[in-house]
């Protein structure tokens, strides 16, 4: 051995686990990412004001919306008709218009509008 190789340590080459390479790589891809939420933001406004559209030409409402109330789903229920809203359980609702005596107007998360019984739903 040469003079300079007595001091110098050899260090033992430390291998990553499999598992460990591949979490960093999806945190990393995570981070790249982050601009794309801009672009999904947009997607959502523009589904929303489709199914603003859809609602006005259905329910024939040319009023300005307001939510006059929130609701809770007490069950999940599947629409019946195409004006009928389908809920799952626990979802958030904003009430939109007491139409009938029986029925209410109601937005979910997602921006669809439609009927719901209020026997189906909890107010706050």
């Amino acid at each position: 051995r040469g003079k300079d190789d007595k001091h110098k340590v050899r260090m033992p080459k430390l291998r990553m686990a499999k598992e460990y390479k591949d979490k960093r790589k999806s945190i990393d891809d995570v981070e790249r990412n982050i601009f794309k939420f801009k672009k999904s933001s947009k997607e959502k406004s523009k589904k929303m004001e489709k199914e603003e559209k859809l609602f006005r030409e259905t329910f024939m409402y040319h009023e300005e919306i307001r939510v006059l109330a929130t609701a809770t789903a007490a069950r999940s229920v599947r629409s019946q008709r195409r004006a009928d809203l389908p809920l799952t359980a626990g979802e958030q609702l904003d009430v939109i218009e007491a139409a009938r005596g029986h029925a209410v107007i109601c937005r979910n998360a997602q921006g669809r509008y439609g009927y719901v019984l209020v026997e189906h739903l909890n107010f706050r």
